[in-house]
């Protein structure tokens, strides 16, 4: 009996050890594969293009300045260059105004201001109507062309610092100069006789 228990246990041992060293043997062989398997990994991961980068924003840049108004649902094309300034027509769904880039440099591809500017074909007002305008307005400015024709202009000087956001702001600004001198031209009486905030 103590043979036959001795037997059993041998076996049992035997049975042990074999069970564990294929264990072990398993074990071993998932280690190399990952090691065989990492450098084709990492291959895979350098393969792989990095992200682009979308090129910061310049509010000098006419291109900039394009794709800005693009983004606010506005179309606007260059019409001409001369002298350091760069000329704009600016289309969008209320209606259209121009846009004037100056102390433009042709080897940075840089300009120093900008001017949003609209003409209105009403001949309503006259010029001390206007002056009395501006004296109200801390932005916006009404000019009258040389042809009589009312105007309004928003300026502002660009620096490389300036965000999208903070153009997004200036040309929030100047519709709110659309807005309000088209409410002057259409009755400038009323539009002076109330306080300007």
């Amino acid at each position: 009996m103590g043979k036959k228990l001795a037997q059993a246990s041998d076996h049992y041992s035997v049975f042990r050890r074999s069970r564990f060293g294929a264990t072990r043997v398993s074990a071993l062989a998932l280690v190399f594969a990952a090691v065989a398997l990492a450098p084709a990994r990492a291959e895979a991961a350098a393969a792989k293009p990095a992200p682009v980068k979308a090129p910061a924003f310049d509010a000098r840049r006419p291109a900039d300045i394009i794709a800005l108004l693009a983004a606010m649902d506005a179309n606007a094309e260059i019409l001409r260059k001369d002298q350091g300034q760069i000329f704009m027509k600016v289309t969008t769904p209320g209606g259209g105004f121009g846009t004037q880039m100056v102390g433009c440099d042709e080897v940075t591809g840089t300009c120093r201001a900008i001017a949003l500017f609209s003409a209105f074909s009403s001949r309503s007002v006259n010029m001390a109507q206007i002056n009395d305008y501006n004296r109200s307005q801390l932005t916006c400015r009404g000019i009258m062309t040389p042809s009589g024709e009312p105007s309004v202009m928003y300026a502002a000087l660009l620096n490389a610092r300036m965000t999208r956001e903070e153009m997004r702001e200036h040309v929030g600004v100047w519709q709110g100069c659309l807005s309000g001198f088209g409410e002057f031209i259409r009755d400038p009486v009323a539009f002076l006789s109330r306080p300007q905030g």
